[in-house]
């Protein structure tokens, strides 16, 4: 008889732990196998995860394995990366199993969905590389020959032809026979890539990964993953995740973006994720981004990344000019539309030249916030407790949070005032007010209330490569790695949003945002131009965006991440704990801390008092977190207390949970 240790497919947190079974013939780490489990009538789903284990009970009372799946298999190096994220994050096993397995049932032969099925490749024949291209192609290249296993943060300016150099490397990983994962930042991104790689690779070697594919279009993607038949994955972050076998590399492109971080459950950061899978097969990881992350650049200036250069455009057409406008001086001139009279004029011109337009903006909606002019009370969702955002196109009050809708007072819920204001622009009211000023030019926006289908953003994008829309509106979603040959202009509308949120990396999301969305003009055969609207003119990170000076802008910001003791210099730590009363998740949170502090762990006296997540009002339930400064390298012994704490908590029957999550990406 052949015992192994597996995973039961289950939800509760209370069967969070492996569970000796029996079974006839020998199996391997990752079969499926069919179970029964406690008191059910029918089986679950179990996940080998150890095999040739010695049981230490009595062999009689182990239950047999009824059956083995033989449509679905993960491998040992999945469950390995399984095994280690439940330590680092903190996580179930099976939180970790899920990002593996697709959902679903196997389809009918010849029913199989096929994603982006009338993808048509897009040919740039590139014969001659430009020497920085080059140098940078040679020494990857070397790496991957030599099966070394390294990592590389490709540093090049927007426009320097980094995708050519991916493209390259995965042209080495596959002469070699092994397969490779090209990671985008936003799904809206996928398309143009896809294409590109289509024209370079055949649509039959590439598979697509991420969270707005169907559930038969994620199985049947995976499936050709799975067997083999997919040799190149591309996708957001949940592409990393791919069940590829004999991984040569992964690429991250925009390195710097949040999105690479999950904040839902399970919490990960999909850098740290592709580094342990590299580790198993001795791949190459390529980081790329004009605007590294500071932790990242801090890392390459430390030797951890081996920094690789590209200061100019491949076009060799300069870097666009960036203007930067006091919006006070504007004020003071009598000027109270959101246009200055810079960048309405270098519209007008603009457009008058046949060239297209970006406007940028990271806010969505028609005007960010309602309140009471009488009493001064901002209207919030009930559930959340954030402000609600006014959506005109829909006559509603939005929550960005939760996406619940509101019909919009005609009186203050507070005091009954009929008074009700609202404030702040958003990019609905951006649009309306940009059609007004050029109703001869085609506008249109793209953000998450125009693009929430995988259609609606590649129909906006599409119609803007081909000309058809002559002025595009947009969040963030605008500045991600688009490539467009016929913009003149980007005009950032209010660049102090990003820089007023609580939170210690505002200014340097200001300036990777700043930077990126000016690098989407330009990239043709004229210099482009960029305007950026602010009322804090001298702030540093927009000065040095302004200037494309990436190394100033590093040299001031790691010197407040020293000497405030923020990463790269540690790592911030959130545990969560929800509760259905206040005062329970309280005192858990309470208990926690204290906990902590006895157990003598390194810097426990930047362990933080427990505080009431202001951002969270869930269904019946109250959140409390405990917000922890750990000391750099004590991250896995900080983890390993607050599972045992939470494990304690399991075993009481405490009807508190908690979560982790590691230097999360919205500060609480």
């Amino acid at each position: 008889m052949n015992y192994v240790n597996l995973v039961v497919d289950n939800n509760s947190r209370h069967t969070d732990e492996l569970y000796t079974y029996a079974f006839d013939e020998p199996l391997s780490p990752g079969q499926i196998v069919n179970i029964p489990f406690g008191r059910s009538k029918g089986h679950r789903r179990g996940f080998v995860f150890q095999t040739g284990v010695d049981p230490e009970i009595d062999p009689a009372r182990i239950r047999k394995i009824e059956s083995v799946d033989g449509s679905l298999s993960l491998n040992g190096e999945m469950i390995e990366t399984i095994c280690w994220m439940r330590r680092r994050y903190g996580i179930r096993y099976m939180d970790g199993v899920k990002c593996f397995v697709p959902h679903g049932k196997p389809p009918a032969p010849g029913k199989e969905k096929e994603p982006y099925k009338n993808a048509r490749g897009e040919s740039q024949p590139v014969e001659t590389l430009t020497d920085e291209q080059q140098r940078v192609t040679d020494i990857i290249g070397a790496a991957i020959r030599e099966g070394r296993e390294e990592r590389f943060l490709i540093h090049g300016v927007t426009g320097s032809g980094k995708t050519e150099v991916y493209m390259r490397a995965i042209e080495q990983v596959l002469a070699m026979g092994k397969g490779a994962i090209m990671l985008v930042p936003e799904i809206a991104l996928t398309k143009q890539i896809v294409e590109r790689f289509i024209g370079r690779f055949g649509k039959e070697r590439i598979a697509v990964m991420h969270s707005k594919l169907t559930g038969r279009e994620r199985f049947d993607e995976w499936m050709r993953i799975r067997r083999g038949e997919a040799r190149i994955v591309i996708g957001a972050r949940i592409g990393v995740f791919a069940p590829m076998e004999n991984i040569g590399a992964i690429i991250l492109d925009e390195e710097h973006e949040a999105t690479y971080k999950s904040d839902q459950t399970p919490k990960y950061e999909t850098l740290d994720v592709a580094v342990r899978r590299l580790m198993h097969y001795h791949g190459v990881l390529l980081l790329g981004s004009a605007t590294p992350s500071v932790v990242s650049y801090q890392r390459a200036k430390e030797g951890i990344y081996s920094l690789l250069e590209m200061k100019h455009r491949y076009n060799a057409v300069p870097l666009p000019v960036v203007e930067i406008v006091d919006m006070r001086k504007e004020l003071r001139r009598g000027n109270r539309t959101m246009f200055s009279n810079q960048l309405y004029h270098e519209m007008k011109r603009t457009l008058a030249a046949g060239e297209q337009v970006i406007l940028f903006l990271n806010r969505r909606g028609y005007s960010t916030f309602i309140a009471c002019k009488e009493c001064g009370e901002v209207l919030k969702c009930p559930e959340c407790g954030i402000s609600l955002v006014y959506h005109k196109g829909e006559n509603a009050a939005i929550c960005h949070y939760c996406g619940k809708k509101f019909a919009v007072p005609a009186r203050c819920p507070s005091c009954g005032g009929e008074n009700i204001r609202f404030s702040g622009v958003g990019t609905e009211q951006v649009e309306e007010f940009t059609a007004r000023q050029f109703p001869d030019y085609v506008v249109n926006r793209l953000d998450l209330d125009t693009a929430k289908k995988t259609k609606e953003i590649n129909g906006i994008i599409g119609d803007f490569a081909k000309g058809k829309t002559d002025i595009l509106i947009g969040t963030q979603l605008v500045a991600k790695g688009l490539d467009f040959r016929n913009v003149g202009l980007v005009g950032v509308v209010a660049a102090d949003v990003s820089l007023n949120i609580p939170d210690y990396r505002a200014t340097e999301r200001t300036f990777q945002l700043v930077t990126q969305v000016a690098g989407r003009a330009g990239r043709g055969a004229r210099q482009g131009r960029v305007i950026v609207q602010t009322g804090t003119p001298d702030n540093f990170a927009l000065l040095a965006a302004a200037q494309h000076d990436y190394k100033s802008f590093f040299r001031q910001e790691i010197m407040v991440r020293r000497f405030m003791n923020y990463p790269p210099f540690s790592d911030l730590i959130a545990a969560e704990f929800t509760a259905g009363t206040e005062e329970l998740a309280s005192s858990q949170a309470d208990r926690c801390k204290d906990y902590l502090v006895r157990a003598g762990l390194p810097g426990a006296e930047h362990i933080f008092a427990p505080k009431l997540s202001g951002n969270f009002k869930g269904q019946d339930s109250f959140r409390y977190h405990i917000l922890i400064k750990c000391p750099r390298g004590e991250r896995g012994r900080y983890i390993y207390y607050l599972r045992f704490f939470a494990e304690q908590m399991t075993k009481n029957r405490i009807e508190c949970s908690m979560t982790i999550d590691v230097n999360p990406y919205s500060m609480l």
